[in-house]
């Protein structure tokens, strides 16, 4: 194989790797979600405490591997750290396409996502190149003299910690969810235009004399009458559509259990919503700047919803304010739109105008200021 061929595989092999562990390092929480996702079809829920650990090592060796791939370093070894990686990666994935369980690998997290079956496909053309870096890992050298290798190691493993370290504390620097900046919520919750729902035969069983008789809705007994005794119905999707929404199980209820989703998404003028999955960070509650953001919001008249799954201690904090509205939302909604706890969206109409994590109080207020007075 030519010096020319193998130095380009090296760089596509490191770059996808790159780009596959800072995508997913933009977004450590939802590469953990999805592990859950694996880890719950595979009973083993235990697991998912240690996730964002697992997600946080895996985002910082795939951009490690990456950069040493592509400067030759110590190829011996990543050449057999790749390899078992990528093999462990088309497990996954073939699995995932498989069993139909799971809707996307999060190979490129939520920015890119990609089916089960093309992640797998993906995987099988990173295998090989991948197998032909292992087998001239003897002639890959790398051209640059020590210690500049390690240092630039040592800056890739340090950005990628930075990166994540920040992101947690704050939001995703590029926000790939359906609930992002800009984005109308109510359109989200819609099928995209174009989409083609499941095709679904829906077969009916029947007890008659004593037997089972199956048919379907166009295909009736000539005899059916009262003696046919119903049993079960069943539903199967022989074609699968593409009608699914961006946003799903999204639904607001408020202290009386009444849905009131449409009600807050299609009111008129600015309002607040705070997405808090609880209320376990005790300083977000209890300092100078929320206290400013609550009678800001208060003096504008502008509507504040409390959002949470924790429902119980949210009555303990805001109870007694009477301008704070409380909404109960699903856990693992709350965890898809706001990666932080607490995050704020301040939204117009069902528009998200701004999105800001609970660690960036000070910035929440000046966007308060520069609403207009409600009526």
């Amino acid at each position: 194989m030519s010096k020319l061929l193998l130095k380009i595989i090296q760089w596509v092999v490191g770059l996808l790797f790159i780009f596959s562990g800072l995508v997913k390092a933009n977004d450590p929480l939802g590469l953990s979600y999805k592990m859950q996702e694996f880890f719950s079809v595979w009973h083993l829920q235990s697991l998912n405490d240690y996730t964002l650990a697992l997600a946080d090592t895996m985002n910082i060796f795939e951009v490690l591997a990456g950069v040493a791939v592509i400067i030759g370093w110590r190829m011996r070894l990543f050449s057999w750290l790749l390899l078992l990686l990528i093999l462990f990666f088309s497990f996954l994935t073939g699995y995932a396409a498989y069993s139909g369980k799971i809707k996307t690998c999060g190979c490129f997290g939520d920015c890119l996502p990609l089916t089960p079956i093309t992640s797998f496909f993906k995987d099988l053309v990173l295998l090989l190149l991948i197998l032909i870096l292992f087998f001239y890992r003897r002639k890959i050298k790398s051209s640059l003299a020590s210690p500049a290798p390690f240092i630039i190691l040592l800056i890739a493993v340090a950005g990628t910690i930075f990166l994540q370290s920040f992101v947690l504390k704050h939001l995703p620097v590029v926000d790939c969810l359906p609930y992002k900046k800009g984005n109308d919520l109510m359109e989200q919750m819609k099928p995209p235009p174009g989409a083609v729902p499941d095709s679904i035969v829906i077969t009916f069983q029947y007890k008659k004399n004593g037997q089972v008789v199956a048919f379907d809705a166009d295909h009736f007994p000539a005899d059916f009458d009262s003696t046919y005794e119903y049993v079960d119905r069943l539903d199967k999707v022989v074609r699968k559509g593409n009608a699914t929404p961006a946003i799903v199980d999204f639904s607001l209820r408020d202290t009386s259990g009444e849905d009131v989703t449409k009600t807050i998404l299609t009111r008129q003028g600015d309002y607040i919503l705070l997405f808090a999955k609880d209320f376990s960070n005790s300083y977000t509650w209890n300092n100078e700047d929320f206290l400013s953001i609550l009678n800001k919001v208060k003096e504008k008249n502008i509507p504040l919803f409390v959002v949470t799954a924790d429902m119980q201690n949210a009555k303990k904090i805001f109870g007694n304010l009477a301008f704070v509205n409380l909404l109960q939302c699903d856990g693992t909604v709350i965890k898809t739109a706001a990666r932080v706890n607490p995050t704020f969206f301040i939204i117009k109409g069902a528009t998200v105008i701004q999105k800001i994590g609970g660690y960036d109080l000070d910035k929440v207020l000046p966007v308060i200021e520069g609403l207009p007075l409600q009526k």
